[in-house]
């Protein structure tokens, strides 16, 4: 990756740095689930590591499966990989699940779905429903300490919200039983839509312009080929198509990016593939005695629309010298003439 940062130089957290991603279309094109190749690529945190030195590392960050960037998935063995880096150089371990959280993967969080536990958790969007901006993290009661320890040096007060969703029943959490069975059951409903959107979303393969497609659970993928010069032209268009029939997706560069709502139901996930899918043939090519057809067409059009103003043009202004009574040059002409002419001075 060349000049990164040039864009974006005081965007950027001081003292961040960035492992390599794993995006590998040649290697892991149309995956259903974890891509097999690009385990190694956590290797790249041994470089970082050396680059740093471990004892100025605080802490690694990732998203199990990263959203805003495309939905890029973890390869088989990748966070495992990145979770025994962590271990050997005495670093933490933070996974970011607001997106993958509550139920997304199919398992609660993706640390359980994957296997591979973080040292703190973070979460947000879904812990609500949406419903109430909250934040939060979770994580082994020591690592929570040594964060708290190196912040509160530096900040008088640690801002804390009145949380609408602090009630008695989440306070009490797990330790409900009714609870425990209403989450085994939305587990298993989950797990019936995820399979239901896998299905529909590999469905959009052969469309055109579709590139790549990867999902897991209830997030997916469709990467489209790019317009030359015009990089998230297309996936703007295929936006625009959608929103107007009625469905909002979201678009990072040329990703249609898709994590439908925890509670969507097996008919909106076929309707929302059935306006996606129409969305996508929509932006089919015409074939080339078409394209010049309805290009000779609109030259018609603005030719007749060209003439159409000039008529109007000239009319008004006959209409405007008719009420102000403009006489015509040659009478103009005839009254200069037999004025008499000036006496010389």
């Amino acid at each position: 990756m060349v000049a990164n940062r040039k864009a974006w130089p005081t965007a950027m957290i001081p003292g961040v740095d960035h492992l390599v991603h794993t995006h590998d279309i040649k290697r892991n094109a149309f995956t259903r689930g974890l891509p097999a190749h690009g385990a190694e690529l956590a290797d790249d945190l041994e470089r970082l590591v050396a680059l740093h030195d471990a004892s100025t590392i605080a802490a690694v960050i990732v998203e199990p499966i990263a959203g805003s960037t495309g939905v890029v998935l973890p390869p088989q063995g990748y966070l495992k990989r990145l979770r025994e880096i962590c271990d050997k150089h005495g670093i933490l371990l933070i996974f970011d699940e607001v997106i993958t959280g509550f139920g997304r993967t199919g398992s609660a969080f993706a640390a359980q779905e994957f296997g591979v536990t973080p040292d703190m958790i973070t979460c947000a969007k879904g812990l609500t429903n949406g419903c109430v901006p909250d934040g939060r993290g979770a994580g082994v009661e020591e690592d929570l300490r040594r964060v708290h320890a190196g912040t509160a040096g530096r900040h008088r007060a640690v801002p804390r919200l009145h949380l609408l969703g602090a009630s008695d029943r989440l306070r009490r959490g797990t330790r409900d039983a009714g609870y425990l069975r209403e989450r085994e059951a939305a587990d298993a409903r989950e797990a019936d839509r995820a399979v239901c959107s896998r299905r529909r979303v590999h469905e959009l393969r052969g469309l055109p312009h579709v590139i790549d497609i990867r999902n897991y659970g209830l997030v997916a993928g469709i990467e489209l080929d790019p317009i030359a010069g015009s990089p998230g032209a297309r996936a703007f268009g295929i936006y625009l198509k959608c929103f107007e029939r009625g469905l909002l997706i979201r678009t990072t560069g040329d990703t249609i990016a898709l994590s439908p709502a925890l509670i969507i139901e097996p008919k909106h996930i076929e309707e929302l593939f059935g306006i996606l899918s129409q969305a996508l043939k929509d932006m089919r090519r015409p074939p080339l005695p078409a394209i010049a057809a309805a290009r000779r067409r609109a030259i018609r059009e603005l030719a007749a629309e060209l003439a159409t103003q000039q008529r109007e043009a000239h009319d008004r202004l006959q209409e405007h010298a008719a009420h102000r009574q403009v006489p015509h040059v040659h009478e103009l002409e005839v009254r200069l003439r037999r004025q008499p002419a000036s006496p010389a001075r």
